[in-house]
């Protein structure tokens, strides 16, 4: 079966899911998870559906499309064509599915069988969703309540996965600092330090790596497990702003006060194995009543700090669907703005990148495998370097073959 994912680690993990159950194992259709993150988002899944769907060449061939929009509050939804009115015409070739298999609404039960993998590296869901409610998002309409999994349940999928022979976790979901907390917003309850001590105790994972926390939930011990070498010296960073008053508006409960301190106390943490920390970051710009103040301010953030990969999105309002409290605000930001907004953010975030590159050459570095080709493959190392772009030739396929993890030297300076 073809597959398309769009969006974050958590469609990753469930299209996995889903692949490996029996209900999908005797189709050859597409399955293609979806993404509501932002308009452009949506409507890139939209087009890949629809340019599919052309290429049929049976009428009864199907799209088994999964992802946020296929549910709200934990329910598939029985108002998709009416959010998504262009897609009425191709409802017959469209199959919702629940976004987790084992919460499936088919009658005959799914049965994850694990064959199939989409990477070497395996995503772990620790925690669901948000009690938030940011003012500029969409998908708390589609998973609703925040709840936590058990330490058992994770720590059993960790070990079953090192059976498999993986050498990297990835921890995840929409806000997983909030881990054991009641509420999303208390951040002070959370227990997430607690179960990295115990995963690095039960486990033997060589690399783990923690996805995307928001800058409340970080706190000096959660900085002390960082020091272990087992976890991925790497930071992927929830910021969004720089301005007080923009985080705010966007219902944030962290201060440029409180973010200028944890970025300090990140980039002042010492390992034993002596690899430089990366800090990558989420921003949003073209928020109502961002000036150019506030964008300066942001742009400040990620210079000063070295801020290696910048993910920044232009603000949304999703005013073609189901909509958000900011597309309401007044003083919105003119489009044109907000794409040169883009531009310059993204032209800074690369510069620092090229300079982080430069800081790691001749240091020696462990990469793992991620995809292959028939000449080419992907190494990550162990503080987030993408070394596909550099286009390695494959000599040794007992490696890949092994996924093992290697020791490589290199001079990013040439690039």
């Amino acid at each position: 079966m073809e597959y398309k994912i769009f969006g974050c680690k958590t469609n990753k993990y469930f299209t996995e899911k889903w692949l490996n159950t029996d209900y999908l194992s005797d189709k050859t259709w597409t399955f293609i998870a979806s993404c509501i993150v932002t308009d452009k988002a949506k409507s890139k899944w939209i087009k890949y559906l629809k340019d599919t769907i052309k290429w049929f060449q049976n009428k009864n061939d199907k799209i088994y499309l999964s992802g946020c929009w296929t549910i709200k509050k934990w329910e598939l939804v029985n108002d998709f064509y009416k959010t998504y009115p262009e897609l009425k015409e191709f409802e017959e070739n469209i199959i919702l599915l629940w976004e987790d298999p084992e919460k499936s609404w088919i009658e005959e039960k799914v049965n994850i069988l694990k064959k199939r993998s989409i990477s070497t590296r395996k995503y772990v869901i620790i925690q669901n969703w948000c009690d938030n409610y940011c003012t500029f998002c969409l998908t708390i309409k589609a998973r609703w309540k925040h709840f936590s999994r058990k330490t058992e349940e994770i720590i059993n999928e960790i070990q079953n996965i090192e059976k498999l022979g993986v050498k990297e976790i990835i921890l995840t979901w929409t806000n997983i600092g909030a881990w054991w907390t009641s509420n999303t917003i208390k951040y002070k309850e959370t227990k997430l330090n607690e179960l990295l001590r115990e995963i690095l105790s039960k486990t033997n994972i060589p690399r783990i790596r923690i996805s995307s926390l928001w800058i409340e939930y970080i706190d000096d011990e959660l900085l002390e497990i960082f020091q272990n070498t087992r976890i991925y010296p790497h930071f992927h960073l929830s910021i969004q702003s720089w301005s007080d008053k923009i985080l705010k508006s966007m219902n944030r409960n962290y201060s440029r006060k409180t973010l200028e301190n944890t970025l300090l106390k990140i980039n002042s943490i010492k390992r034993d194995d002596n690899i430089l920390i990366s800090i990558w970051a989420d921003f949003i710009v073209g928020f109502p009543w961002e000036d150019e103040k506030d964008f300066e301010d942001t742009l400040e953030i990620i210079e000063k700090y070295n801020i290696v990969k910048v993910h920044c999105f232009p603000f949304s309002s999703h005013k073609k669907s189901d909509s958000i409290p900011a597309w309401l605000f007044p003083n919105q930001v003119d489009e044109k703005i907000k794409h040169e907004r883009i531009k310059l953010i993204s032209e800074l975030g690369e510069n620092i990148r090229k300079k982080f590159l430069k800081l790691n050459s001749w240091k020696e570095l462990n990469l793992l495998l991620e995809r292959v080709t028939e000449t080419k493959f992907t190494w990550w190392s162990e503080n987030y370097i993408d070394l596909n772009e550099y286009n390695f030739t494959v000599n040794n396929w007992e490696i890949i073959r092994n996924w093992n993890i290697v020791k490589w030297i290199y001079n990013f300076s040439e690039q």
